[in-house]
C-alpha cells in the first residue's frame, strides 16, 4: 500500500501551505475587524476578495473539481491534502481558492445535470468566483432528515414551474453576492416516495422569494458558508427549462451532490482538527500552571497523545474513502462515505474540546480560533445528514451481509 502523494499533489501543497502562512493567517485578524466595522455578520471583508485575487494568481483556484473543462482536474484523493489544508482556516481559505461549500456542491450539481445554458448562465460565474450560490433543501416544518418528507411544491404551469413553500438553513442565501438558488421540491406527490422530488434554479430577485431571517450557528453567522436563510416561496414563478436534470430526479441528484460534499467537509475537518492540536501543543509549552507547564502535566499530555492518534486514524479513513470513489465510484464508497460522515466530525470536536481546555477562558473567546472551529465541528454532526441517519443506514448495510 502506497501512501506517498504524487508530484503534482506534492507541488499543490507546498504551494497552498505558503499561501496560508504568508497570507491566509495574517489575515485572519483583519478579516475579522472589517466584518465587525460593517456591522453586518455576513457582510464581504475587502480582504477576502484580496485573498481570491493572490490566489488565482498562484494557480490556487477551484482545485476540487475533477472535471478538467471546469476545474484543476485533481482526483478525490489528490484533493484530500489540499482540502485539508484550508480547514486549517475555515473561515477563509475555502472561498479563498474558490473552494467553499455549499458552492462546491453546486457547481459540482450543475456541472454533472445542468442544461448547456444554465451552465453558461450560473456556473460560469460560480468558478470565475463572481457569485454565490444557495441549496435550498431543508424545511422547518418536516424532518428534513428524511428528504422524502419535503413539502415545498413545484407546480408546471404551461412554460412555468411556480413554486410555494417555506426552507430554512438555505446555505449560502446570506451571502450579500448570492444569485441564485437550488430548490428542491415536490413536482408529484402521487410517484414513487424517491420520484416525487425535483429541483429548479430561482434566481434570487424573482417576485415572490422573501429572504426572511438569517440563521445563525451556536450564535456565529457562519458566513463562510455563505450564511443560512429561512425562505418564503410564495407564488414563485421561472421558466420550464430552469428545472434541473428531468422532472422526478431530485432525490438522485441530491444524493449525487451530497456524496461529494460529506467528502470535502470531513477532509477539511482534519485540518481543523490539526490547527487545534497545534495551538493547544503551542499552548502546553508556554503555560504556566501550579509552577511547572501544562505540557509536563500528565492529562494534558493524554489528551495531546490521544488527539494524534484520533486525528491519524479519521485521515486514514478518508483518504480510502477519496481512493475509492475515484476507484469504483461514489456508490461503491457509500459506506465509507457514511462511516466518514460519522466519524470525522466526532473527532474534530473532541480534539478541539481539548484544546479549548486547555486555554481555559481564552479558549472560548474571540481571542482564538477554537471557539469558532468547534461550532463548525459541532454542526456537522447535523449537516448533510445527522449522525444517527448515518448510523442506522451503515447498520442496515452490515446486516445485510450477514442475512
Amino acid at each position: 500500500m502506497d501512501f506517498q502523494f504524487d508530484a503534482r499533489t506534492e507541488k499543490l501543497r507546498a504551494r497552498l501551505g505558503t499561501f496560508l502562512e504568508e497570507c491566509v493567517h495574517p489575515a485572519e485578524a483583519v478579516h475579522a475587524e472589517q466584518v465587525a466595522a460593517a456591522g453586518d455578520p455576513w457582510a464581504r471583508s475587502p480582504v477576502l476578495e484580496e485573498l481570491k485575487a493572490e490566489a488565482r494568481r498562484r494557480g490556487l483556484w477551484n482545485l476540487f473539481l475533477p472535471d478538467p473543462r471546469y476545474g484543476a482536474g485533481l482526483t478525490n484523493l489528490q484533493y484530500a491534502p489540499l482540502a485539508e489544508l484550508t480547514g486549517r482556516s475555515p473561515h477563509l481559505a475555502p472561498e479563498a481558492v474558490n473552494c467553499a461549500a455549499p458552492d462546491t456542491g453546486n457547481m459540482e450539481l450543475l456541472a454533472e445535470f445542468g442544461s448547456e445554458a444554465q451552465r453558461e448562465r450560473w456556473l460560469k460565474p460560480l468558478l470565475e468566483g463572481e457569485i454565490r450560490s444557495a441549496f435550498c433543501m431543508t424545511e422547518p416544518e418536516v424532518a428534513s432528515s428524511d428528504a422524502t418528507n419535503i413539502a415545498t411544491r413545484i407546480v408546471r404551469d404551461g412554460d412555468s414551474y411556480v413554486i410555494d413553500g417555506r426552507k430554512w438553513w438555505s446555505s449560502g442565501a446570506m451571502d450579500p453576492r448570492c444569485e441564485i438558488f437550488i430548490v428542491m421540491g415536490k413536482t408529484d406527490p402521487g410517484a414513487d416516495r424517491h420520484r416525487q422530488q425535483s429541483m429548479v434554479l430561482v434566481p434570487r430577485d424573482t417576485p415572490g422569494v422573501t429572504v426572511r431571517r438569517g440563521m445563525t450557528v451556536f450564535g456565529y453567522s457562519d458566513a463562510p458558508h455563505g450564511g443560512h436563510a429561512e425562505i418564503d416561496f410564495t407564488g414563485v414563478r421561472v421558466p420550464a427549462e430552469n428545472l434541473v436534470g428531468a422532472e422526478g430526479a431530485g432525490f438522485a441528484i441530491a444524493q449525487a451532490r451530497l456524496g461529494p460534499g460529506r467528502i470535502h467537509h470531513c477532509m477539511r475537518l482534519v485540518g481543523m482538527a490539526e490547527r487545534a492540536l497545534e495551538l493547544l501543543c503551542r499552548r502546553a509549552n508556554q503555560r504556566i500552571a501550579f509552577g511547572r507547564p501544562l505540557a509536563e502535566q500528565g492529562v494534558v499530555r493524554e489528551w495531546i497523545a490521544e488527539s494524534r492518534v484520533r486525528i491519524e486514524q479519521a485521515r486514514l479513513l478518508v483518504l480510502k474513502t477519496a481512493w475509492l470513489m475515484d476507484t469504483v465510484g461514489n456508490k461503491g464508497a457509500h459506506t465509507e462515505i457514511q462511516a466518514i460522515k460519522i466519524a470525522t466530525p466526532a473527532m474534530a470536536e473532541w480534539v478541539i474540546d481539548k484544546a479549548i481546555q486547555g486555554y481555559g477562558g481564552a479558549g472560548v473567546s474571540q481571542d482564538t480560533p477554537l471557539a469558532g472551529l468547534w461550532a463548525q465541528a459541532r454542526t456537522l454532526r447535523l449537516a448533510d445528514g445527522p449522525d444517527e441517519v448515518h448510523r442506522s443506514s451503515l447498520a442496515k448495510r452490515e446486516l445485510r451481509r450477514w442475512a
